[in-house]
């Protein structure tokens, strides 16, 4: 009833009931005909194109800074033993070996949040949270470590995030010239301790580097871009069936107190970056947290993946689909 008020005003109302639809149909279209034509994004498995992030991370004077000028060969920021030297994600180019090309971004140290907060350090909280964005901005995270400081549970937290947004990762111990008598089983006993105390991330690979002499940082880089190549890598649903299908002839999933046991149709990766698998089976609940684990084990054992987290979802098979959805679609395995 008070459209007509909007003509006498000069402007051109258009009455829509949003219960019956009456008017939407002609509001969608003047909405659509005002939205510029966007065009296909780029497709990220051209490597002509596709240029690879780094993110170095870590708590403050562990050396990443050094690293990142160790990598490129010259002074592209400033190394100082002074905490909060760095404050912003800093993104340089840079060209490997093999001449492939990096995008590496160095990051400012993150504390944990309570001793953020305490500081009362507004541009401290800024700089973390741009080292968070640069995390998820990036394919591969080399999370550094010190030597002589061992693990914390701050590193911990990192490793938590890192895992979170899916990303791949290695583990860097840096200044492991610090390291008094060390011998051949010096590094035996370290991984053992980082693998403890970094369990989410028992997947990455660990370097061993001294950064301010250049001393194995060109490893670094060798190993994110394996890394990168596992994150991207699609395995087949003949193969990756008969990897599920071996690991589920080994151990069987548990039956329950009622006498039901989960049963597994078929399974295939519906993404990369990180791999993601899509495992269709008659009841998810009757795959218990346990055997998920052993399933993901199982994978990486048979499959590789090396540096990057993977997702296994379990999806239930409908009732009403029963006679349906219970054959692999390729046809490679029974249902």
């Amino acid at each position: 009833m008070q459209a007509a008020e909007f003509w006498s005003l000069g402007f051109t109302p258009l009455p829509v009931s949003a219960i019956s639809g009456t008017g939407t149909g002609e509001l969608l279209d003047i909405v659509c005909a005002g939205l510029e034509k966007i065009m296909e994004p780029e497709n990220f498995d051209d490597e002509e194109n596709y240029i690879p992030s780094i993110a170095i991370v870590g708590r403050p004077n562990v050396g990443k800074s050094s690293i990142l000028n160790a990598l490129v060969g010259e002074d592209r920021t400033i190394v100082s033993p002074i905490s909060g030297t760095t404050r912003d994600a800093i993104d340089t180019e840079f060209t490997g070996p093999d001449g492939q090309k990096f995008r590496l971004i160095d990051t400012a140290g993150i504390r944990r949040r309570a001793a953020v907060a305490s500081s009362g350090s507004t541009t401290e909280a800024l700089s973390v949270n741009r080292a968070f964005r640069a995390i998820r901005r990036s394919d591969v995270v080399a999370l550094v470590i010190e030597a002589m400081a061992c693990t914390t549970e701050q590193d911990y937290r990192i490793a938590e995030r890192i895992e979170a947004e899916g990303k791949g990762c290695l583990i860097v111990v840096n200044k492991w010239d610090t390291i008094p008598n060390k011998n051949q089983q010096t590094a035996t006993y370290y991984e053992q301790d980082v693998r403890e105390k970094l369990r989410i991330l028992h997947w990455a690979p660990i370097i061993y580097s001294t950064a301010i002499v250049g001393h194995s940082v060109e490893k670094i880089i060798v190993a994110a871009a394996a890394v990168e190549k596992e994150r991207s890598r699609r395995l087949s649903t003949a193969t990756l069936n008969q990897v599920v299908q071996e690991a589920v002839a080994f151990k069987a999933p548990p039956r329950t107190r009622g006498g039901k046991r989960g049963r597994v149709y078929y399974c295939t990766q519906a993404a990369v970056r990180p791999p993601t698998f899509v495992f269709f089976v008659n009841d998810a609940k009757l795959f218990p947290e346990t055997y998920r684990r052993y399933m993901e084990k199982q994978l990486r054992a048979d499959a590789g993946f090396s540096g990057t987290p993977i997702r296994l979802l379990w999806r239930s098979r409908r009732k009403m689909e029963k006679d349906g959805i219970g054959k692999c679609p390729k046809g490679c395995c029974s249902s």
